[in-house]
């Protein structure tokens, strides 16, 4: 049986490590003024083990943060990328970057990965990772979108499902929602039915001007926490949910 851990670092970074095979997901390791992570790096770049690959959903910052990201030791590790954003890893040195498109397929050694639909405010795909008999759901930081209930005739067995929560709606286009609130990703939980559902996305802010001025959110970091938990228990009881602080491992039962 294959050991799966999974170790939140902040917002979308994630571990996620298949019996000593691990992939990154959304690598962002610095902050500047309007980008905040709201909680501690669950591990320092510099800590990071040797990595079987980095995936990334999307091109903003807090996702791809490359000029960072350029310190990792490994400039050969492979990133997959959504068509078209090669560039910023490129332009820092990594060599082995993977463009996809949804419902393409690549592989960082025993791990597959499968691009997955998304929608942001700008493109993005999330991805299926697959290795033994474990299944990773990660959202990026995706809406919930008819697309995604394809998942399940493809991926009929998920262990743990990445979702972010926090609802982030921008108020210059009169609230425009781009980023799945608790009630979507308990809806895409009845959808997919992971065994586990972690949530990702939630403490991010933008600071008390920008989030005056731009942002809005569904609540505060515990409040979508409470509200999460409630809808997945209400419309997807046969996901558990696991909340735990970055850089505590969640190691998930066979």
């Amino acid at each position: 049986m294959t050991t799966l851990t999974i170790t939140r670092i902040a917002h979308s970074t994630v571990l996620i490590d298949f019996d000593g095979h691990q992939v990154l997901t959304d690598p962002w390791f610095s902050e500047k003024e309007g980008f905040y992570h709201g909680e501690p790096y669950g591990i320092a770049l510099q800590d990071l083990p040797r990595l079987d690959g980095v995936v990334v959903s999307h091109e903003h910052y807090d996702h791809y943060d490359m000029q960072a990201f350029q310190l990792y030791p490994d400039s050969q590790v492979p990133l997959a990328v959504i068509r078209g954003t090669a560039r910023p890893a490129r332009e820092v040195g990594f060599t082995n970057v993977i463009e996809m498109e949804a419902w393409e397929t690549t592989s960082f050694g025993p791990i597959t990965i499968t691009a997955i639909p998304g929608k942001h405010g700008v493109p993005e795909i999330t991805y299926m990772l697959q290795a033994g008999d474990s299944t990773v759901y990660f959202g990026g930081d995706t809406l919930l979108i008819p697309e995604l209930g394809e998942i399940p005739h493809h991926f009929p067995q998920i262990d743990v499902a990445l979702l972010a929560i926090n609802g982030l709606q921008l108020r210059a286009l009169g609230n425009q929602q781009v980023v799945m609130n608790p009630q979507d990703a308990a809806e895409l939980c009845r959808l997919i039915h992971p065994r586990y559902a972690v949530p990702i996305h939630y403490t991010f802010t933008g600071g008390p001007i920008k989030d005056a001025q731009t942002l809005q959110y569904a609540g505060t970091p515990e409040e979508v926490l409470r509200a999460f938990q409630q809808a997945v228990v209400e419309c997807a009881p046969e996901t558990a949910v696991r909340i735990f602080a970055p850089g505590e491992p969640l190691r998930v039962p066979a």
